[in-house]
């Protein structure tokens, strides 16, 4: 086989699906919380799942990690089509999900944390021990690849803003090999500066090479680290295009509903007596606006 026939390979190898659904969709009983989705993961790539609440987030997420299964369509990992009947299965398969309630206890230290119900022990059985100085170098070693500086690794991980135990969450997953990594609302209870360090490591997991599931209804956010966009909307796809084929506006549109929108306009101006050009645009419509009296004055 030629270097240029092995390249090819290779590149075709890192740019297969590592998660697809195709056509997938769930309901419970005569209730469609989902229908005909179609969502691809690929490594080093930020696929961003956006939706207003009820758009079926939640649902997708649930299939993808192995807690439901699908009712219609195709699950497919690395290919093979599969039916996760518990996350632990989902786990096996290298698909890790951190939730936005972190299942981490706030008392214990960082490092216990880190290695919650995976912990490392040592000496001969039935006197093995757990191998304290290993886990807390390790969990250092962890943290400070994906830029995480913690000046003591006891320190209790409730001691954390909620963007550092964000991103413990995600060091941890990367470190038990994690392939695909789904964020769920990971920027939702935060404010601008920690959303800003979730984000950050969010694309550190991208450039680690892992195919990432970012869940959010901040198109904003989702904008600033995402490669491809699927909008849900009421249980089926809305929109799904990559960044090259739709900008901010657009995503903000889909996201937010375009004809919903342009009636909320219509109707504030009339509450407030203004001309529908005089108020902002989508996404900005609480903004003051001088009033037609006003104006004219």
């Amino acid at each position: 086989m030629t270097s240029e026939a092995t390249a090819t390979d290779e590149a075709a190898t890192q740019d297969a699906a590592l998660v697809e659904l195709k056509g997938a969709g769930k309901s419970y009983g005569n209730i469609r919380a989902l229908h005909g989705v179609d969502l691809t993961v690929h490594p080093g790539k930020v696929t961003c799942v956006l939706g207003d609440n009820g758009a079926g987030k939640s649902t997708l997420i649930k299939i993808v990690s192995g807690l439901h299964q699908h009712t219609e369509g195709d699950f497919l990992v690395d290919g093979a089509p599969v039916r996760f009947s518990t996350p632990r299965e989902a786990l096996d398969k290298g698909i890790a999900t951190v939730y936005q309630d972190l299942a981490v206890v706030p008392l214990m230290p960082v490092w216990r944390n880190f290695f919650l119900g995976s912990e490392l022990t040592k000496g001969p059985w039935p006197v093995r021990r757990l191998d304290i100085e290993k886990m807390k170098k390790t969990a250092d070693e962890e943290l400070r690849n994906m830029g995480i500086v913690l000046d003591d690794m006891e320190q209790p991980i409730g001691t954390l803003s909620g963007g550092q135990r964000q991103c413990v969450a995600i060091a941890r997953a990367v470190y038990f090999g994690a392939r695909v990594l789904i964020l769920d609302e990971p920027t939702a209870a935060l404010g601008v500066k920690q959303s800003g360090v979730v984000l950050k490591y969010i694309a550190a997991a991208r450039e680690k090479g892992l195919g990432v599931i970012f869940i959010t209804h901040n198109p904003h956010h989702a904008y600033m680290v995402g490669d491809h966009f699927s909008v849900l909307r009421l249980g089926t796809m809305e929109l799904s295009a990559s960044r090259s084929e739709v900008s901010l506006e657009e995503l903000t549109n889909h996201m937010a509903g375009g004809t919903e929108l342009a009636s909320l306009k219509h109707e504030l101006a009339q509450v407030r007596g203004v001309d529908v050009e005089e108020l902002p645009e989508a996404g900005d419509l609480t903004a003051p606006v001088a009033s037609s009296s006003e104006g004219k004055s």
